[in-house]
């Protein structure tokens, strides 16, 4: 099993953690993580575009010209397709883009993300992240403890609305629980900060 350091939030090291390597020591399939990740993406387009089609323009109820003996080819209403100001023959509408992929090929993807970002030395373990009230300038003091200058992902505990509150206002810093981890946001960040506790509740559900 890979040993981690554990930091405290003043950037001293506590003590050291093994790492499950069914989780955070494979090796990292990029097909399905590519396949997690675009299916993600997918899922986050709103999908709202539309264009009028001749049911939805206004006017035409009339038939422009009689059937036959005018010379012109007959037309049923000035809002046909071939009409200036007409419907939109085959434009989008509205739909939902997300699709899903296999549960274990999903798990495979997140432990392919967070087995990258070990093998890279992205990782760091802490302790706890406690504070007393939430307060951003104490959450930015941590990271700079923890020597973390980029994007970063930090996965928390439950129920630590403090340091998820406290780190709401900061650029490039993204929390969640780690019922909450995902490919997305793992592949995205360029650290990874998660707090023990998490460690093992993420171990217990990939592992």
């Amino acid at each position: 099993m890979t040993k981690v350091a554990v930091l405290k939030q003043d950037g001293s090291q506590a003590t050291e953690i093994e790492l499950n390597d069914a989780v955070f020591g494979v090796e990292p399939n990029n097909a399905v993580v590519t396949d997690a990740v675009l299916m993600q993406r997918a899922a986050l387009r709103q999908g709202t575009h539309a264009v009028k089609n001749r049911s939805a323009v206004s006017g035409g109820g009339k038939k422009p010209w009689k059937q036959k003996g005018t010379g012109r080819a007959r037309q049923g209403s000035t809002r046909s397709p071939q009409w200036r100001g007409g419907g939109v023959v085959f434009g989008p509408t509205p739909r939902s883009y997300a699709y899903r992929i296999n549960r274990k090929s999903y798990q495979l993807a997140l432990k392919s993300a967070l087995s990258q970002k070990v093998s890279e030395s992205k990782l760091l373990v802490v302790d706890a992240l406690s504070f007393e009230t939430p307060k951003t300038k104490a959450f930015g003091q941590v990271l700079a403890n923890l020597s973390v200058d980029s994007k970063v992902l930090v996965i928390v505990d439950e129920d630590n609305d403090n340091a998820i509150l406290s780190a709401r206002n900061l650029n490039n810093v993204q929390v969640m629980t780690a019922k909450g981890i995902n490919v997305l946001d793992v592949v995205n960040a360029d650290k990874l900060v998660i707090v023990q506790s998490a460690i093992e509740e993420i171990q217990g559900g990939l592992a």
